[in-house]
């Protein structure tokens, strides 16, 4: 062996130990290291056997046999068996990934005789290696959360460890016979006022995930008052597109186009189950950046209008709401348009009469008929909007302005 090789055996078990002392320092959930000495051996045992492994094989390329591969994922196994969370197996896949590479750095820079030939070998075995190891440990990972978790918090798992980019997806789609696509729309349904603690919300999200098959998750909200005993929060889902087209663009309304039906009839289900004032946004993305069409989702949501009815809810685009969401951004305007909406506080339901007379393109008869009142008495109410705010609601002006005036009141933006 040469130096390099030879220096990184050497210090093997110092290299362990520091390696278990950062779990327990810098990961939270392996703070019983500390008091649990069965444990913290059988960690620096295997990271020490990593170490000595990758000594061993590197100088000559050699791959990682079957029996190495099933000690990985016996490894995996036992960590998911004791309640790590994703988020901690990801952090000590990087902690791991990250010691070992500053191990080989540290001796290249103390050891000037390192020869690049040496370096090079080294490295050309650890990427590759490196990534049958992480298969291997999520394989584990996986099967025991296939094991001891039920279907739905199995969706759920899939569904954040997608939004966060984490590998392990992949075995976690194929666990629950899901396939990963290329594109997908990610929808986010806003409940601003959920109970905190309500046990049907699980049979509900069940019940989605199963007719659906689909990564979904709930991730519950701030509370909204203290001792009020309510809370707000989001279904996350991520429905598989075939088109690749995003919704958006001009030519993606097309006949055989799978995002309306699809996504529509999610956010529909959940609103009838749920029974309370939600609010749906989507966007599109591929696979590789869902984190970003979350973001965005999200803020569509926020800007959409709260409905009770499922029938009237409908998943809303940046098309839908791009006016809203650049005036969220613009307090001055904002405010202006809050000073509008307060200005038809007088007048008998002129917001929802104005809801309504947009929703129907502004067509008398099928406004009348929503409201459930005559059409001279919605003549009446249009007619009081104008010596409110001295602007016509069939005007222009009056779309531009009213329009955005009932989509920021119904969002709830101003309660």
């Amino acid at each position: 062996m040469g130096s390099l090789f030879a220096e990184l055996a050497r210090q093997a078990s110092v290299n362990a130990r520091r390696e278990v002392e950062a779990y327990a320092r810098e990961i939270a959930e392996f703070g019983f290291l500390d008091t649990n000495s069965r444990a913290r051996a059988e960690t620096l045992e295997y990271a020490l056997w990593l170490r000595r492994r990758t000594v061993e094989l590197s100088p000559d390329n050699s791959e990682l046999s079957d029996d190495d591969l099933g000690y990985i994922t016996a490894m995996g196994e036992s960590r998911a068996a004791a309640g790590m969370s994703l988020d901690a197996r990801q952090r000590v896949l990087g902690l791991h990934t990250s010691l070992m590479l500053r191990e080989i750095n540290e001796v290249t820079e103390a050891q000037r005789g390192v020869g690049v030939d040496e370096l090079m070998r080294m490295m050309h075995w650890f990427a590759p290696q490196g990534e049958r190891g992480i298969r291997a440990y999520s394989q584990g990972f996986v099967t025991v959360l296939r094991n001891r978790l039920p279907y739905v918090e199995q969706a759920g798992l899939l569904a954040r460890s997608l939004l966060k980019g984490d590998p392990i997806s992949a075995g976690l789609a194929s666990a629950l016979g899901m396939e990963l696509p290329e594109h997908c729309a990610v929808v986010v349904i806003r409940v601003p006022d959920r109970p905190a603690r309500d046990r049907e919300l699980e049979s509900e999200i069940e019940a989605l995930v199963k007719t659906h098959h689909a990564p979904i998750t709930w991730c519950p909200g701030k509370e909204i008052g203290s001792g009020s005993g309510c809370g707000s929060g989001e279904l996350i889902a991520l429905i598989p597109l075939i088109s690749t087209t995003p919704p958006d663009s001009p030519n993606s309304r097309t006949a055989d186009d799978p995002l309306p039906n699809r996504v529509s009839d999610l956010v529909r289900d959940f609103a009838q189950a749920l029974g309370r004032p939600c609010a749906a946004g989507t966007a599109t993305s591929s696979l590789s950046e869902v984190a970003d069409a979350l973001d965005l989702a999200r803020r569509i949501s926020t800007a959409a209008p709260l409905r009770r009815t499922s029938s009237r809810l409908r998943p809303y685009t940046v098309s839908d709401v791009f006016v809203e969401l650049a005036v969220a951004d613009a307090p001055f305007v904002d405010a202006w348009l809050h000073a509008v909406a307060r200005s038809l506080r007088p007048g008998p339901d002129l917001l929802v009469t104005l809801d309504a007379y947009y929703r129907h393109d502004m067509h008398r008869g099928a406004t009348a008929a929503a409201l459930v009142v005559h059409p001279r008495t919605l003549d009446y109410r249009l007619r009081r909007v104008r010596e409110l705010t001295g602007i016509d609601p069939g005007s222009t002006r009056g779309v531009r302005i009213l329009s955005s005036v009932v989509t920021r009141y119904l969002s709830g933006a101003w309660h």
